[in-house]
């Protein structure tokens, strides 16, 4: 089968898209890969066939600050540009990242079928759970129920406009304005960060966490026998500003060894006795005892599978939902407004107390609980 995967450059969803490439490598499959030119190099060393997806930068007509705007009419743009390459790629099926809509279009466009990829939990709207960002548990009870309704219909009229706008930007490359959808959706995720929703859609299917590591180079930890932390900044552009510097500075009397964890260089005036750089995530994981970091899908869904706990200090995007479900799951402390001090209290308390370690395990065990997604795309060519 070939296959093309189609996915921005963004870290959180290139990676994703680079370990599903490799998983279809490894049954047999022959995979293209369409990302940013950031990943380029790495992806193919990795043996991983990859071209540049086109149209990437904004257009002088695009408003960046409309989300809707950004993802649907892009992607409709981009979807032109990509026609031509899947043709002459003669895929069997596409694979498109859920931020990179231009992929699903492009096969739709050439009659091909295609799977959607989520690298992260479900977050269409349920009649089961307050709307997607809120942080909350699903409401109990008549209140608790009345509340999550109205928050639903508070949100409503967003999801109506970006349904508005899929359909406008579709009609202007000749598809009908009613979006048909993916044959499947692959959720990326592991039990533990799903929540329960009476209409979960027939055609998702979890299939685990898709994890990838940029880089071969294994960092050496700080020397000693003290509780190694690893913090992990975020990749995107919601992250907290000035994590790392507040970690460090909290941990600096706290007791510990501290690994700092980076795909971009990390700040100069880091003192001398932590280790920072950009070095394989799994192999650090095996050594911490605690994991400080963002609350983004790729590292928090990669420290839970390994078992660690975490300090979770969520910036924007979907952190604070993810960190929200890691806390009720029992593997997490939150950790908002966030200074040195009480990143050190949270350390402290997932240090003494074992519970969060024993919810970060069990946690991993859960992963099992999923589908092949390379078995789940094959279903839809045959």
């Amino acid at each position: 089968m070939r296959v093309a995967v189609v996915a921005g450059p963004d870290p959180g969803h290139a990676f994703p898209a680079i370990a599903l490439s490799r998983q279809f490598l490894r049954s047999g499959d022959e995979p293209i890969l369409f990302t940013g030119d950031r990943w380029l190099t790495a992806a193919r060393s990795a043996g991983v066939n990859s071209r540049e997806l086109r149209g990437l930068a904004p257009r002088s007509t695009d408003d960046d600050d409309d989300a809707g705007q950004r993802i649907h009419a892009r992607a409709a743009h981009m979807s032109t540009l990509l026609l031509d390459d899947l043709r002459s790629a003669d895929v069997d099926l596409v694979v498109s990242d859920v931020l990179t809509a231009c992929g699903g279009i492009a096969a739709e466009r050439l009659g091909l079928p295609w799977l959607e990829l989520l690298p992260h939990p479900l977050y269409s709207a349920s009649k089961s759970l307050p709307p997607l960002g809120s942080g909350l548990a699903p409401g109990s009870g008549v209140r608790g129920r009345a509340r999550d309704s109205i928050m639903r219909t508070l949100t409503a009229r967003s999801i109506r406009q970006g349904r508005r706008q899929r359909g406008e930007a579709r009609s202007t490359v000749g598809l009908p304005s009613v979006d048909p959808g993916p044959a499947m959706t692959l959720v990326a995720t592991i039990p533990a960060l799903e929540v329960p929703r009476s209409d979960w859609p027939s055609n998702a299917r979890l299939v685990g966490p898709l994890l990838w590591e940029p880089t071969n180079t294994v960092l050496t930890p700080p020397p000693g026998d003290d509780p190694l932390v690893m913090i992990a900044p975020s990749t995107a552009f919601t992250g907290a500003d000035g994590m790392v510097e507040a970690a460090v500075e909290g941990l600096s009397d706290a007791g510990v060894r501290v690994m700092v964890s980076m795909v971009d260089e990390p700040p100069a005036d880091l003192p001398p006795w932590v280790v920072a750089g950009l070095g394989r995530q799994d192999v650090m994981l095996r050594d911490a005892e605690v994991v400080v970091c963002g609350s983004g899908h790729g590292l928090l869904v990669k420290a839970l599978t390994a078992g660690v706990p975490v300090v979770a200090i969520p910036g924007g995007g979907d952190q604070w939902e993810l960190a929200n479900r890691a806390a009720r799951q029992g593997s997490a402390v939150l950790v908002r407004p966030f200074s040195p001090e009480s990143v050190r209290d949270a350390v402290s308390t997932v240090l003494t107390d074992p519970s969060y370690t024993a919810a970060a395990r069990r946690a991993a065990r859960g992963a099992a609980a999923v589908k092949d997604p390379v078995a789940v795309c094959r279903s839809v060519v045959r």
